[in-house]
């Protein structure tokens, strides 16, 4: 067990949070910290009481409203939510085939009652503290505030050691929001934010020529937060394909990063698909540590109603030879706004690099917004880069095709939809079929 901060510490830590008085109620309203990671928590919630609360004076947060996280909190009137429950887990789809499946919370173990596969392995006591928050670190995003927010609250890490090709894929599901009963409803604060807050945390480190499909699932209904911080260290000439799907409903906040640190040869493929969240806010980082890697991002994001998802990507290449293909795609429809800022960073040093980034997006009513910036900062005089933006409407001349053939308007704009979508869908872990992403995304019956 690592040691906790002292009563003199813990005194100066409440001294701090008198500064900011929502984080104050909110840091009040949490349980002690506790398990593996209380030393985490208690420097979480010292850096939280210290960093004021993103606005939109700050240029990485000027499209992001927090209005929908921080009145989640404040409200005393919503249902209480709990971070998971037997009747959530029964609900879920059954797992793939050749797919093993655990069950993340924050708090409870996920390996109980449960084996890893072969080259699978937890990282001992005295691995995972050295490792824990190394890529966060060297990716440049160690002080973010959804990553402060997610180690103040998060008590468990699953920490991972990859050795060989790993066979089945590994499903992280986490449900947050799912119903308790009326005694629940009516605890005070400090139990009512917790349940509320479902922090998840993964570690992986891939060893030399490792290779690991891993899929994760965020869930999350009414008024909850699902907090999601993922590390992953390459080893030379590893393979980690990684897919994420995050799909809320009403109320339901998703703040998430993922952080990806890539040694020589290696390569990832990260696909991600969203919709349905109040607020949605996700961070992919990646550093090429020494180039010499190829990185694969891929996203598509939907907003409606008035609902913000915004993504915040960034990648830079530590050395030459380095190879990025990232593809951003997006819908906003009703009242919803869509955010993407990609940024790529080659220094001198990243000579030799071969850097493509796209934004596509479908623009669905006059009432919803998209703001888009890839961006290229390079300094290599001998690389081949290239970023492109497009906000479309659905095509008419490919409307009025399919209508011509005897096909109804709307079964055409959902027939072109589709198709916008699979682009990215299809790159997903085969594991994420039972899941009915496409499904999920469009609201197809």
């Amino acid at each position: 067990m690592m040691a906790s901060l002292s009563d003199t510490d813990a005194t100066a830590l409440a001294k701090g949070m008198a500064t900011a008085p929502w984080t104050q109620r909110f840091l009040d309203g949490l349980q002690a910290p506790a398990g593996e990671l209380e030393a985490v928590q208690w420097r979480g919630r010292e850096a939280l009481a210290r960093q004021p609360l993103p606005s939109r004076r700050d240029e990485d947060w000027r499209f992001t409203d927090l209005a929908p996280l921080l009145a989640m909190f404040d409200g005393a009137t919503h249902t209480a939510c709990s971070p998971f429950s037997s009747a959530g887990a029964s609900a879920l789809p059954p797992p793939a085939p050749d797919t093993v499946r655990l069950l993340l919370d924050g708090r409870s173990d996920p390996l109980a009652g449960q084996s890893l596969p072969a080259g699978l392995s937890l990282l001992g006591e005295g691995e995972w503290p050295l490792a824990l928050g190394h890529t966060l670190a060297a990716t440049g995003c160690q002080a973010h505030w959804p990553v402060e927010l997610n180690q103040a609250t998060a008590s468990r890490c699953l920490a991972l050691r990859v050795s060989g090709a790993v066979a089945p894929t590994l499903e992280l599901v986490s449900v947050a929001g799912a119903d308790v009963s009326g005694a629940a409803e009516a605890e005070a604060g400090a139990a009512r934010i917790g349940q509320r807050l479902t922090p998840v945390r993964v570690l992986l480190l891939l060893e030399e020529k490792a290779s690991l499909n891993v899929l994760q699932v965020q869930l999350g209904h009414g008024p909850c937060l699902s907090s999601l911080v993922c590390e992953a260290r390459l080893g030379r000439g590893s393979t980690l394909r990684h897919g994420l799907l995050a799909f809320g409903a009403g109320e339901a906040c998703f703040l998430g990063h993922l952080a990806v640190e890539q040694e020589l040869e290696s390569r990832l493929e990260s696909v991600w698909a969203s919709r349905g969240w109040a607020l949605s806010r996700f961070e992919p980082r990646v550093s090429q540590a020494e180039g010499g890697a190829h990185t694969s991002l891929k996203a598509l994001q939907l907003a409606e109603e008035h609902q913000l998802v915004d993504t915040h990507s960034r990648v830079v290449f530590e050395g030459p030879d380095g190879q990025l293909e990232q593809l951003h795609k997006a819908i906003a429809d009703g009242h919803g706004r869509s955010v993407f800022n990609g940024a790529v960073k080659v220094p001198r040093l990243a000579q030799r690099t071969n850097a493509a980034q796209l934004s596509r997006n479908l623009l669905l009513s006059n009432q919803a917004r998209i703001d888009t910036k890839p961006e290229l900062e390079i300094v290599a005089d001998d690389v081949r880069c290239a970023h492109g933006a497009t906000v479309t409407r659905l095509q008419q001349n490919e409307l009025f095709y399919l209508q011509s053939r005897g096909i109804s308007a709307a079964v055409a704009a959902g027939l072109l939809k589709r198709g916008f979508c699979q682009e990215v869908l299809r790159d997903l872990p085969a594991a994420a079929a039972g899941w009915e992403p496409l499904k999920r995304l469009l609201a197809e019956a």
